[in-house]
């Protein structure tokens, strides 16, 4: 006779990545939770297209989809030396960062994110993207401070 505890829930960890040093840290902390709560990795950065340009970007620049990935690459080469773990996807998704994670985490077991990206304000606690998630994610959410605390968030 199965049981609904038979049931393995394979429903990811998900990270939100901006190339900060607390998603790099995020990056790093599913890797350590991963294997111990038996679940894979879903690392995640997100883009838009900038109305700045009227949703056209000129030929000699990188477009915010290669931007967004080259950010998504560089983080976890940070993150992990070269050496992701085995259960881990990458992906970047279109949408603004925070409604694009709470979405994402209705398919989520936990979300985990930097408690500061790289905008905003410096000096705040939290980041709008990382209050947004606690506030409104389908899943539990860990908030990732700066390793060294005597720096700004």
């Amino acid at each position: 006779m199965s049981t609904t505890s038979d049931v393995r829930d394979t429903r990811p960890i998900l990270v939100g990545v901006d190339g900060s040093p607390t998603s790099i840290q995020a990056l790093r902390t599913a890797a350590q939770l991963g294997p111990a709560l038996d679940r894979p990795i879903r690392a995640v950065t997100t883009w838009v297209v900038d109305p700045g340009f009227g949703g056209y970007v000129p030929v000699d620049m990188f477009g915010p989809q290669e931007i967004a990935q080259e950010i998504l690459d560089g983080a976890l080469d940070a993150a992990f030396g070269g050496e992701p773990p085995v259960d881990l996807e990458a992906a970047l998704v279109y949408g603004p960062a925070a409604p694009t994670l709470i979405e994402e985490s209705e398919r989520a077991s936990m979300m985990i994110v930097g408690s500061r990206g790289l905008g905003g304000f410096r000096g705040m606690l939290l980041g709008s993207v990382s209050v947004a998630c606690v506030h409104h994610a389908h899943c539990p959410v860990l908030v990732i401070r700066p390793e060294d605390r005597t720096q700004p968030a």
